[in-house]
């Protein structure tokens, strides 16, 4: 990594347009609307740090939870990786409007579409995935009374949905949208009705109102969602958008590239990719000192502006890098004290899910042996 990181080109790095650009390409040519623009917004940090950018009818259905109306959150999660840095803006988000407002949360983690897209080899391979992040859901903090899991291979009752659905999605919206080949295989093509059935599952559990927050490329299942569902008597989800940050490296944040801080990973290996991480400063401390540091590229400064202090933090910060006064060094040192107490945490309450956690959350058909399968995926071993 730091090998890696030395030999990166200056021109490589993230600007922060370009951070936000797919969301200013939502909001100027697929009908979304930034977030800045409210009347209100939510006093929560991803908000108020610019982390969540545009939104579908955010606005409506914040009147809503406001005055008392039901509402439920689905927030998927793709059952090829494990939980990093970069998911926990949406999860934040997420569990502030359960506390706040006693929202249900429905997270589908994605074990077919990871079969049919080849991010997994087996089916087996995307369940055990699936029930390793529902371990790590249940850790993150969610209310288990008002949270459900669901696994598709698990409840498979979503299929039925999913069919109901599909005779309003054709298959040239579906090409059109997404850019699928006739070579490509037809778990590809029928998954948007897949995904827009866990979309309306609250609704099926007699909560009327939903929202989504996704990041910005996942907006194209959401477009799907909301032109059909309506044709079926369920109500248009609203939708927040997150914002991109940079991985480690300083290119976009990717769980192939293994760029991203992931929350499982040793406390070692933790250690070492944020000391490792891209910096705005100057090669030595003396020129530092005299020159000061591009915080606007570097990655410490970036993931502590964005998760972890308030906007007048955020400023004084910025100032003291950019005029020599804070060190690379001490901005890493902040950044991997911040990250750690989140991370210890977070595993002390993974080692404490039980079985019976996991059998109250996931959502499952009649039948299913769960424990069974927990025991033969060995999801519980540390």
């Amino acid at each position: 990594m730091e090998d890696y990181v030395a030999e990166y080109s200056a021109e490589k790095q993230l600007t922060a347009k370009e951070l936000v650009e797919d969301n200013i390409n939502l909001v100027k040519n697929f009908g979304a609307s930034p977030v800045s623009k409210l009347n209100e917004i939510p006093d929560f940090y991803t908000f108020t740090n610019g982390l969540i950018y545009s939104h579908r009818d955010f606005d409506i259905l914040y009147e809503k939870i406001k005055n008392g109306e039901r509402a439920a959150i689905v927030s998927g999660l793709n059952a090829s990786g494990s939980i990093h840095l970069g998911h926990i803006a949406v999860f934040d988000t997420n569990l502030f409007f359960q506390q706040k407002y006693g929202m249900h949360v429905f997270i589908p983690i994605s074990d077919d579409e990871s079969y049919v897209s080849l991010k997994v080899r087996t089916q087996e391979e995307g369940l055990k995935n699936s029930l390793m992040l529902a371990r790590s859901l249940i850790a993150y903090g969610f209310d288990l009374s008002k949270t459900k899991l669901v696994i598709d291979q698990l409840y498979t009752d979503v299929y039925n949905t999913a069919i109901k659905l599909s005779r309003g999605i054709n298959i040239s919206n579906i090409k059109a949208t997404y850019g699928y080949t006739a070579d490509q295989n037809i778990g590809l093509h029928f998954y948007p009705a897949i995904q827009t059935a866990h979309i309306v599952l609250p609704q099926l559990h007699g909560i009327p109102n939903v929202l989504v927050p996704i990041a910005p490329d996942e907006d194209t299942h959401l477009r799907i969602c909301r032109d059909v569902v309506d044709k079926f008597g369920y109500s248009k989800p609203a939708v927040l958008h997150s914002v991109y940050l940079p991985g480690l490296d300083g290119s976009k944040m990717s769980k192939s590239k293994g760029n991203a801080v992931f929350l499982l990973d040793k406390n070692e290996a933790i250690k070492k990719n944020i000391m490792s991480a891209f910096s705005g400063g100057q090669t030595s401390i003396e020129e530092h000192r005299k020159l000061g540091g591009n915080p606007d590229v570097d990655i410490s400064y970036i993931y502590l502006k964005s998760y972890f202090l308030k906007p007048s933090e955020s400023e004084a910060l910025y100032n003291d890098y950019r005029k020599g006064r804070l060190l690379s060094g001490e901005l890493k040192a902040m950044l991997l004290e911040h990250v750690m107490k989140r991370v210890v945490e977070f595993k002390e309450r993974y080692e404490k899910v039980t079985e019976k956690d996991l059998e109250r959350t996931i959502l499952r058909n009649d039948g299913i042996d769960l424990k069974s399968i927990i025991d033969r995926t060995g999801v519980l071993v540390s």
